[in-house]
């Protein structure tokens, strides 16, 4: 799965917890969105909406089962939730992970 795909995924949860959120609330639909962390738009129940969202999509798209809010991820000093970017970047290295394992 390339990074642009994985981008889009991302980019389409993003649509669905948009919905669930008041207009001022909504997040960005770009790579340099801000998610989560000091100017991000999601709070903790915003970000699990969002996490809930991308892990089926990825499962559909590449038959690849992911747990994007594990301990590792939570316990990182740069947050692999801080924007767009980021998240698929860490996907794409999750991704990768699972395939050499496998």
């Amino acid at each position: 799965m390339t990074y642009e795909q994985v981008s889009q995924i991302i980019l389409d949860a993003i649509d669905e917890t948009n919905q669930m959120l008041p207009p001022a609330k909504q997040v960005e639909k770009s790579r340099e969105a801000i998610l989560f962390g000091e100017g991000g738009m999601l709070d903790s129940m915003g970000l699990v909406n969002l996490v809930v969202a991308i892990e089926p999509r990825i499962e559909d798209a590449c038959g690849a089962t992911l747990t994007l809010a594990d301990p590792n991820a939570m316990s990182r000093k740069d947050t692999p939730f801080r924007t767009v970017d980021t998240l698929a970047e860490y996907i794409c290295q999750l991704l990768r992970e699972q395939a050499v394992a496998t």
